[in-house]
């Protein structure tokens, strides 16, 4: 089934007829390139000719000599053949060589509205940054949320527990989604995941060492969700037999970033005010791949319930840190439009002493924000004004932030 990619569409919709450079990023297989035609499916309703629309997908073989820039530019401008506004979809531009200049050159030169997309959240920097700096407007996409996940599954009366067990093991790629068994689930889930370690940041980082490359990826992957030190990766790796130092730990963690598998998220200390350079933390984008390469078992859930929730606020489109406070730390502290939440996730208030800790974690914050308790309990137990909600009425947005 199709999902209509509504709140990506909804960020996108008010820069249809914009000169300003549209730039989708997120992880290969996401679902990029469907957001794309479905932008094109609604500029087609609103009475865009195809004759006015470009698109060219870069990972198509058939395109595949417009990889360099002079005949990428002579392509497209045999398109133009009136003065009318003209639609450009460059999908996986990052395969061509000096994209930035050709892609600069058609917004200077014609009325166009352009779109782009790429598996690498650095797309925006170096060259492309210098020529198009302030005309660009980016989007970050991750593979399917809960509710899509649920849309996609088109089942009649779900059962969404049901369904968030499956999520929770096999994530939201759409590949993955609609494989019809789990052994299926794990093959295309690791083709994947080899073809990012390969393409997209092997290849294009030219990293010197693939197999402790491999190793980094998978444990942060395999950690989501804990606060990361490159000294220590570097000093269990080396203890297996891997000898690598922190730089270089730090440097190949720079790339898994820019290929958008995980996240790193800072700190933010509440009482100062600020952002901190420390004790960052890592968030996996989607939760097949933490299937594959998880390591753990004490506290699993826990994990992945905090890994979920980070996702879902990112693709809402929220800004996300890890707040620290004098005791401890928040997990959650986002902000959308100016407003500021703050959100505990865990599986279960199963004691007092669990109810304790979430709660209590919000004991010596006194500004008035928001602030939310989401775990999986069906019964919800707010208290002392703050708000505690079922997880899977969050992800199906049965309840307000």
């Amino acid at each position: 089934m199709m999902v209509i990619r509504t709140q990506y569409l909804e960020r996108l919709r008010p820069f249809y007829d914009s000169e300003l450079v549209k730039v989708i990023t997120g992880i290969r297989r996401c679902g990029k390139s469907t957001i794309l035609r479905q932008v094109i499916a609604e500029i087609k309703e609103n009475g865009i000719e195809d004759s006015h629309i470009v698109y060219i997908n870069f990972e198509d073989y058939k395109y595949h000599k417009l990889t360099e820039p002079d005949a990428f530019y002579e392509y497209v401008e045999q398109k133009f053949v009136d003065e009318g506004k003209y639609y450009l979809f460059f999908d996986e531009i990052q395969n061509v060589n000096n994209f930035e200049l050709v892609v600069n050159s058609f917004r200077a030169t014609h009325n166009v509205s352009i779109f782009i997309t790429g598996s690498n959240s650095k797309l925006l920097s170096g060259e492309l940054a210098t020529h198009l700096s302030g005309r660009t407007v980016s989007l970050r996409v991750l593979p399917f949320n809960f509710m899509e996940f649920c849309q996609y599954k088109n089942i009649s009366a779900p059962d969404y527990e049901s369904l968030l067990t499956e999520y929770m093991t096999y994530g939201g790629l759409p590949l993955v989604c609609g494989a019809d068994n789990k052994e299926t689930k794990e093959v295309i889930l690791s083709n994947i995941y080899d073809a990012v370690v390969l393409k997209d940041i092997v290849m294009r980082n030219k990293i010197n060492s693939p197999l402790v490359l491999e190793k980094v990826l998978d444990y942060i992957v395999g950690n989501s969700s804990l606060t990361v030190s490159g000294n220590a990766i570097a000093g269990t790796l080396s203890s297996n037999g891997h000898k690598v130092s922190a730089p270089v730990v730090y440097d190949y963690l720079r790339c898994i970033v820019d290929a958008c598998v995980c996240d790193k998220v800072s700190r933010y200390d509440i009482r100062g005010k600020k952002a901190l350079a420390f004790e960052e933390k890592y968030y996996v984008c989607d939760l097949g791949f933490l299937h594959l390469k998880k390591n753990r078992i004490k506290d699993e859930y826990n994990y992945i319930i905090e890994t979920i929730c980070y996702n879902e606020l990112i693709s809402r489109g929220y800004k996300v840190y890890v707040g620290k406070t004098w005791k401890g730390e928040i997990d959650f502290i986002a902000e959308l439009n100016g407003k500021i939440i703050y959100i505990q996730a865990a599986y279960l208030l199963s004691d007092e002493k669990t109810i304790e800790r979430e709660f209590g974690a919000y004991e010596k914050i006194a500004d008035n924000y928001p602030k939310y308790v989401i775990t999986l309990d069906k019964h919800t137990i707010s208290r002392n004004g703050i708000i505690h909600y079922n997880l899977i009425d969050f992800l199906l947005r049965k309840v307000a932030l």
